[in-house]
């Protein structure tokens, strides 16, 4: 048995918090757009990873997810981040850390989802 790829899905009471997180924040792609029907979604995509993000209130209501995306490079993308969006940084973990297990970490929250960007030894 072999996979190929996770694709997770997201729902949002309104998707363009997801758009400007994925989009605009963490320079994802827009693969597919379908903001215009009567079940709006979008899959956002970059460097071989897909995420569908939903709007769908019922479901944001219910759901609060955490992701974590992995990089070789959690300095550069933490300054990004932190310069231009400092509003999406963590209250909790709003810094590159250097966690117990051996990872850093900084991590995200855009109301909705919580990310936390990762970088292992």
């Amino acid at each position: 048995m072999t996979f190929t790829k996770l694709v997770p899905s997201l729902f949002y009471k309104d998707i363009n918090t997801g758009l400007r997180t994925f989009i605009d924040c963490l320079e994802f792609t827009l693969g597919h757009d379908e903001r215009d029907s009567a079940n709006p979604f979008c899959v956002v995509n970059k460097d071989g990873l897909s995420i569908m993000l939903f709007q769908n209130e019922e479901y944001a209501e219910k759901e609060h997810p955490e992701l974590r995306l992995v990089t070789g490079n959690i300095d550069e993308v933490y300054e990004k981040v932190a310069a231009k969006y400092p509003e999406l940084l963590h209250p909790n973990l709003s810094e590159v850390t250097a966690r117990p297990w051996g990872a850093k970490e900084f991590a995200m929250l855009d109301g909705q989802i919580g990310i936390r960007v990762q970088q292992w030894p």
